[in-house]
């Protein structure tokens, strides 16, 4: 019962904190101190490191978007020590052309018997390489 209730409180924060990963922090007493992260260009282990990736990516929002969203469709339990996430990424690149960036992807979050997060595996939809196609794209010419 315990571990249940733990995993809806890592769902509930899972919700609250995604949609607005680009504009502010994540709670990250959900993590282990351990978590492993992997996406189709990072790869790397400890909490030290997963708060570094969080800070790049709100820094890079900024920096580079003059839009950018993280649409969450839904979370949830899709086996006993695994929480899914289905997700859009959109936004507007800071260019004179307004280059419109979109992808869709999924979290797989494996959690520990303290229903605790130790693994977190982000898939895309598409290759790295394809998405940053879109930052050249000038309107319907290419």
């Amino acid at each position: 019962m315990e571990y249940q209730l733990q995993i809806e409180r890592v769902i509930k924060t899972l919700k609250h904190d995604l949609p607005t990963l680009f504009q502010k922090d994540i709670s990250y007493d959900i993590y282990t101190q351990d978590i492993y992260f992997q996406d189709p260009v990072n790869k790397f282990k400890y909490k030290f490191n997963y708060r570094i990736i969080f800070w790049t990516l709100r820094f890079h929002a900024r920096l580079f978007f003059n839009q950018i969203y993280f649409d969450v469709h839904e979370i949830y339990q899709s086996d006993e020590d695994t929480i899914l996430a289905k997700w859009t990424v959109r936004g507007v690149l800071r260019v004179p052309w307004q280059a419109g960036i979109f992808f869709n992807g999924y979290s797989t979050y494996k959690l520990n018997r303290k229903g605790l997060i130790y693994e977190h595996i982000d898939t895309w939809d598409r290759k790295p390489g394809k998405i940053l196609k879109q930052f050249f794209r000038k309107g319907e010419d290419s």
